[in-house]
This record gives structure tokens, C-alpha cells and sequence, in this order.
């Protein structure tokens, strides 16, 4: 049997990625019997002879929005101006993004646009969100960005208008019909066929997520919230319950007076624990 990467689904065939080339396959009776709905991203065991899935193994994680799964990277592309930069919304996709198990990317657009002061502001919050954990690019480092994806299934999400579509045509410019054809594949627009598909570029695969499965971030708990702020890992408080409000002894309100913690990741966080999102 070979190993394979699910890179499209259309109905009841599934076109899988292996080193031997790809094949459109079906699936093996004790899969349906099992109930496995095999989605674009899945890794898998295929018997290239008769052209079947024989088996599908352990995800590292699943969006419903469109299906997909083992996600590894998903940038979260993020305008300075036009629109101006939300910051909840950033936070927010970045907390759903860690929860589901996938690694946060951000990418801020429309540098180009944006006045000295800006740019001042962007440049200390980029050193903030890299100072704890995450990885920050800008869509002037195209190539820097393609080497760091090198290998991985990635995924794109963000604010509206913030130039996801002008990103993925960066990473190969003959992905122009490639992001029209992902567009329809999500049923924006009458009479399209939903066919969700990896694209394949230069080393890694992208494809779009738009609503990220649900942007709806009321669905975790607090403490999932919580340990999704990476800020906040690694930090005793006096209570171990400590929900880092009002508490004695809160030792991230601590951080927070001496500036050690950004106070719009702390409002966020009060936000999204409090349901106010």
C-alpha cells in the first residue's frame, strides 16, 4: 500500500498525492462501514492497483469550513489600513487557530499604504506577537514567507478586504484561476459545484478557509481561552483557578501594570472569556 495526501474530493472520488503519482480513488466498504468522512488534507493508505482507500490515519486536527484537516500553518493575513487593522478579530483567529492545533502566521498587507506613524506601530506590535511565540511576515517578504512554508498544508483566513487573494497570487501567479476556482468550490455565487482542493505550489499546499470553521469563539471555555493567550503560559498565580480579572495575587495583571503583556491581548482576552465577541 502506498501513502497518500487527499488533495481534492469531488462526490465519491478522491483524488490522493503520493510519491508514485496521484490517484483517483474510491472508497473501501469497512470505511463507509465505519463512518469515516475522508476530507481533503487526510493522510492515507491506498491500494494504487484497484484505486481504493484502504485506510485513514490519525488527523492532527479538522476545520468544517470547508473540510479539511492536518492544517499545519494558517496565516492569518491582516491590512494595516483600508481596512485598519482589527485587532480583536486578529487575536481572536490566532486563539481559534492555536485551540485547533494549528501554528498562527500573521502577514500584514498594504504596507505601502500605511503613513510613518503606522508602520512605527506595526513594527512594535510585530516584536510583541514574535516575542511570544508567533511568527510575523509581511506580503513585501514573498519569498522569505514560500521558504518558511516549505512542506507544510497551510491555510488563509482574515479580515475581509485585507488582500488574501493578491497574497496567494504572490506565492505563484498562475494561481489567478486557482483562487477563482477556490471561491467557487465554497459556493459563493450560483450553480457552482462545491469541490474543495488542495493547491499545490511551489513546496507546500494552500487552501482557503474563509470563517476559519467558525469564527465563533463562545464555543470553548474559559480556560481553553486562556491557555490559548501564549502570553500567559508558563505563569504561576496565587490561585490556581485564577482567572487573571480581579484577583489577589494574579500574577498576568502583575505583567500587565509593567507592561509585559500587550493591553489590547489583555482586553481581548476579558472580551472573549466574558462572551462579549
Amino acid at each position: 500500500m502506498l501513502n497518500g495526501l487527499v488533495k481534492k474530493v469531488n462526490t465519491d472520488t478522491f483524488t490522493v498525492k503520493t510519491h508514485e503519482g496521484e490517484f483517483d480513488c474510491k472508497v473501501r466498504g469497512k470505511i463507509r462501514n465505519q463512518k469515516i468522512n475522508i476530507v481533503v488534507g487526510d493522510k492515507v493508505l491506498i491500494d494504487k492497483f484497484n484505486c481504493t482507500i484502504e485506510e485513514v490515519l490519525e488527523r492532527d486536527n479538522l476545520l468544517l469550513r470547508p473540510p479539511v484537516a492536518n492544517i499545519d500553518v494558517a496565516l492569518v493575513v491582516t491590512s494595516i489600513v483600508e481596512p485598519f487593522i482589527n485587532l480583536t478579530l486578529l487575536d481572536k483567529l490566532i486563539s481559534i487557530i492555536t485551540i485547533e492545533n494549528i501554528e498562527p502566521v500573521i502577514v500584514f498587507t498594504k504596507l505601502d499604504k500605511a503613513s510613518k506613524t503606522e508602520l512605527q506601530s506595526i513594527k512594535k506590535l510585530s516584536k510583541y506577537y514574535e516575542s511570544i511565540g508567533i511568527k510575523v511576515f509581511n506580503n513585501k517578504a514573498v519569498r522569505k514567507l514560500k521558504r518558511y512554508l516549505k512542506g507544510k498544508i497551510v491555510s488563509v483566513c482574515g479580515q475581509t478586504g485585507a488582500g488574501k487573494s493578491t497574497l496567494i497570487n504572490k506565492f505563484d501567479k498562475k494561481l489567478n484561476l486557482a483562487t477563482n476556482e477556490i471561491s467557487k468550490s465554497l459556493g459563493r455565487g450560483k450553480h457552482t459545484t462545491r469541490i474543495v482542493e488542495l493547491f499545490e505550489l511551489d513546496k507546500f499546499y494552500i487552501v482557503d478557509t474563509p470563517g476559519f470553521s467558525q469564527i465563533d469563539i463562545n464555543r470553548f471555555d474559559n480556560e481553553t481561552i486562556a491557555n490559548s493567550f501564549l502570553e500567559f503560559q508558563n505563569t504561576e498565580c496565587k490561585y490556581r483557578n485564577c482567572k487573571h480579572i480581579n484577583e489577589v495575587g494574579c500574577k498576568i495583571k502583575e505583567r500587565l501594570e509593567n507592561g509585559e503583556i500587550l493591553k489590547s491581548r489583555y482586553d481581548n482576552y476579558l472580551q472573549f472569556i466574558r462572551g462579549d465577541n
